[in-house]
């Protein structure tokens, strides 16, 4: 994990004039010239005001951010009140972890490959498959002398890449040191490789590195293998006759954190947690820029729009104690601390204020004992149930490549691939419900609109050329953000009876010659961010900015479907619109955008595309789509809505429906 985090405000700034363009929904243009020729009418392009865009954005993070805190665990809350939504907010966070529906709890299929000898405990590589194939690699320390079942901890790693040779040994080698120590202090330890830096090499950074956005629209974050794999670890640790069943608890640092946040919210056999170094709340994250220097295998997709306070106050009233250092540039300081304060609340609200604990201690994102002490006495007071001194200390002990498990990789493994099919995806054999289908894709795919439209405040702004009979109308798509439309009619806006609303992305030739659109009045909107060309900055700017619309609960492409939805609204507030059909037509890049918006938009006559929707491969990210219809779906939804034509190419016959 990078450990360079809180971005400048230049960093910020270069990021977000980026979306300059995009802000202003302005028009296509192919050339330096500020008109060109096109579809029979003069598309023209004022210049764009970059100030404004980038206050714009900065506002839009802002306010959806403090939104959602408002919402988290507010000061009124009361303990019949948290008892009343727990197990509606359990259900949500198994949702946002990929585990609703609760995959399969199939063979384990454990196995010991082979066993480590030391004067005081005794170590064995073990791996199970926690779905047959995503295979799970581990140490598991044994103290010796032993004789009754041991309190056991369930270790989780951070991002260590332990290799030799070209050869992963798993970051479990790099955490071996936290393994021995509890071992010597009397309990069963087990330590587990995370996906991506085990000893099989999964993939963790797809939307930060790999550019598989497909991910948000299968509803598919890594931190869901992470939170699969622990609930499985404890099955495994269930089986060992070493293993006090009821006293198990979990720690780790940093990656090993958040997945320490995330089991001890969803499986309540955690009766002790220790996260290190792996939570913050949402402030940080989006606003102040920390997402930038995160792996996505720290992230559940926010459907629900939570702040991560509400994950952590699922743990209450049992025993955590909240561990960081104050000069962490990738969990903040003032984060942890507001985090801290609204759990604070729910423990006394349950009268278990003594079973919260804050540790802070000085130094930057580093692995520690000034840290790992306080968390062995924590563990000794609510899990061991003594207070026991300390024995020995945390060192490594045993080469990396000795506690490998594999010799030889398993042919049948599919943790390379698990993303693949981790989550359940919708089918074309299962009949849709539309009505149904429609709520869940307003709650779980756009659930980042606004509750309320808004005042659309539009206005008509002055023309900055000579453009004859167009018009440029600027409107609220909410209250951060403004853009802009523009109208092209020969001077018939009012005599048209109809008007085409033509979904472009941005610095792109439009796909519908003239002859595509009917005569009259044509509508030419560019939503934010449409086009890969239309982000400034380097690419890893531009990636980071789309993954705060996660965090958020929604993706750009979802944004721009209510943007979308916004100009057609705009459309029919003129007066002279009030009547007339509108029709839209979209490019090949904005056909699922056109269509989603036409779902949820009334009184769209026709839809004109130049192709069928994509599968979420090629298509643009929606959060969770995947998961609720297939792209044939998708058309025959959109076919419900309004007449929809395809127009494969200019040559081709129009496929009209």
């Amino acid at each position: 994990m990078k450990t360079q985090i809180k971005p400048p405000l230049a960093y910020l700034v270069s990021l977000l004039l980026g979306f300059a363009g995009v802000i202003s929904g302005l028009c296509f243009s192919t050339s330096s010239a500020q008109t060109k020729e096109a579809a029979g009418f003069q598309w023209t392009q004022p210049p764009l005001d970059l100030e404004a865009a980038d206050k714009a954005f900065t506002d839009y993070f802002k306010a959806e951010t403090f939104r959602i805190q408002e919402r988290c665990l507010p000061a009124n809350s009361t303990k019949e009140g948290l008892a009343k939504s727990r197990e509606l907010q359990l259900q949500q966070l198994r949702e946002m972890f990929g585990l609703d529906p609760m995959p399969s709890r199939t063979d384990l299929k454990a196995n010991i490959t082979g066993r480590l000898e030391h004067l005081d405990f005794m170590v064995e590589k073990v791996h199970f498959q926690s779905r047959p194939g995503l295979y799970v690699t581990g140490n598991l320390y044994l103290p010796k002398n032993q004789k009754a079942p041991a309190p056991t901890i369930l270790y989780l790693c951070g991002h260590s890449q332990m290799k030799g040779d070209g050869v992963s040994y798993g970051n479990k080698t790099g955490y071996q040191h936290w393994g021995s120590w509890f071992a010597r202090n009397g309990y069963v330890c087990f330590i587990i490789d995370s996906v991506q830096l085990g000893e099989i090499q999964g993939l963790h950074n797809g939307t930060s590195q790999a550019d598989v956005w497909w991910w948000n629209s299968r509803g598919y974050s890594p931190a869901a293998a992470e939170a699969w794999n622990s609930i499985r670890a404890l099955d495994y640790l269930e089986t060992r006759p070493e293993v006090d069943k009821t006293r198990l608890g979990v720690t780790g640092r940093s990656g090993g954190g958040a997945y320490s946040w995330a089991l001890a919210a969803l499986d309540e056999r955690i009766k002790v947690a220790c996260p290190t170094a792996g939570i913050t709340d949402l402030q940080n994250h989006v606003v102040d820029g920390c997402i930038s220097g995160h792996c996505p295998c720290m992230y559940m997709v926010n459907t629900y729009r939570w702040d991560y306070a509400q994950m952590a106050a699922l743990v209450a009233p049992r025993p955590l104690l909240i561990c960081n250092t104050d000069n962490d540039g990738i969990f903040p300081l003032d984060g942890v601390n507001r985090l801290y304060a609204k759990v604070r609340r729910v423990y006394q609200l349950e009268q278990a204020g003594e079973k919260l604990g804050l540790l802070i201690t000085p130094g930057p994102h580093k692995d520690t004992e000034d840290l790992q002490v306080p968390v062995m006495r924590w563990f000794n007071k609510w899990l061991k149930r003594e207070e026991a001194p300390l024995v020995n200390y945390a060192e490594k002990l045993f080469p990396p490549k000795s506690l490998r498990v594999f010799d030889n990789l398993p042919q049948d493994e599919i943790t390379t691939k698990c993303q693949e099919d981790f989550t359940r995806l919708a089918s074309d054999t299962r009949l849709v419900d539309s009505s149904r289908v429609i709520a869940d894709l307003r709650l779980k795919t756009f659930g980042a609109w606004p509750a309320e439209p808004g005042e659309l405040g539009g206005k008509k702004l002055p023309a900055l050329v000579d453009a004859g009979s167009t018009e440029t109308w600027e409107f609220q798509s909410c209250p951060e953000i403004a853009l802009k439309l523009q109208l092209h009619g020969n001077g018939a806006l009012a005599a048209s009876a109809r008007v085409a609303l033509v979904i472009q992305e941005r610095n792109a030739a439009p796909d519908f010659d003239g002859n595509a659109m009917h005569s009259g009045v044509t509508a030419v909107f560019c939503p934010s961010g449409a086009g890969h060309g239309s982000l400034a900055g380097d690419s890893k700017s531009q990636i980071h900015f789309r993954r705060r619309f996660m965090q958020l609960g929604g993706t750009l492409p979802g944004m721009q479907v209510w943007e979308v939805r916004r100009a057609i609204q705009m459309l029919r507030s003129m007066p002279e619109m009030k009547n007339v059909e509108v029709e839209v037509y979209a490019s090949k890049a904005m056909t699922e955008v056109a269509c989603f918006a036409v779902i949820f938009e009334p009184e769209v006559k026709a839809l004109h595309l130049v192709s069928p929707p994509r599968g979420d491969k090629e298509a643009p990210d929606f959060l969770n789509w995947s998961r609720l219809l297939t792209p044939q779906q998708l058309l025959e939804l959109t076919r419900q809505k309004c007449t929809v034509q395809i127009r494969r190419s200019a040559s081709d016959q129009v496929s009209r429906d």
